[in-house]
């Protein structure tokens, strides 16, 4: 599957790794969707061009992403693939000094990175399905965000890493389903990247968190996301598995 004349639902396009594959994606020829909480989305579907529209869209809600993907058939006719990066991340111990973590942000965290990506999924795969293609040629391309954090994950990340390493094991499974329609589903687990997650700390801190990287000795950048993204939506024999993104980064315990 090439880029151009195809069309996207990326979540999490506002700002970060979303943005990134927005701008990549539209240079790339391809129509996109941006789909976000933020409304900040619609002036980045207004700055990247003619071919790019706004939905806002609550991923864990079955009616805001029922609508995105409605945007996207009824503005450009078809649906080939959504790029899934709307996620929080949190950092808490599981017991604190003040007692143990509360249910609700365990859940919060879990529900938004991996409940949200699934319903992406199943909402555009249903309507994916219908469109015809050859024997052989992709019907269409997921890719989800996973995080070095699934494999090993810090003290205060339990949330954060079982959300992302739920993405890392329903990738094999929803590839293995959708096979018999021609869709490939692929996950990406960046390592320490500069995005707005990280954008509150200082520089000095964000400085150090990219010198713990082996090679390059640096934060990665959106840019290196949305280029593999770009990547694997063309590499047809690319299905059913988990890229680190990450410098050969292996996080420390804390």
């Amino acid at each position: 599957m090439e880029l151009a004349q195809k069309t996207f639902l990326i979540t999490g396009g506002a700002s970060g790794l979303g943005a990134a594959c927005v701008r990549e994606f539209v240079a790339g020829g391809a129509n996109v969707v941006v789909a976000d909480v933020n409304e900040h989305g619609a002036k980045v579907a207004q700055e990247a061009g003619k071919s790019v529209r706004f939905a806002r869209a609550d991923v864990t809600a079955e009616k805001d992403v029922r609508a995105a993907v409605d945007l996207a058939l009824r503005e450009f006719g078809n649906l080939h693939g959504a790029i899934n990066c709307a996620g929080i991340a949190t950092a808490e111990r599981v017991v604190g000094r003040d007692g143990p973590q509360p249910l609700d942000h365990f859940t919060k965290v879990v529900t938004i990175n991996l409940v949200g990506t699934f319903n992406v999924i199943r909402i555009a795969a249903a309507e994916m399905i219908k469109r015809a293609v050859e024997p052989g040629e992709d019907r269409g391309v997921f890719i989800c965000t996973a995080s070095v954090a699934a494999f090993d994950g810090q003290i205060g990340q339990a949330a954060y890493s079982a959300s992302k390493g739920g993405i890392t094991g329903m990738t094999l499974p929803i590839a293995r389903e959708f096979a018999q329609h021609q869709i490939r589903v692929m996950s990406i687990a960046p390592g320490i990247f500069d995005t707005p997650m990280l954008a509150g700390l200082p520089e000095a801190a964000r400085e150090s968190l990219g010198k713990q990287t082996p090679f390059p000795p640096r934060l990665g950048n959106p840019d290196e996301y949305a280029r593999l993204a770009h990547h694997i939506v063309e590499n047809q024999y690319l299905n059913g598995e988990v890229i680190r993104l990450d410098g050969a980064v292996r996080l420390a315990p804390k």
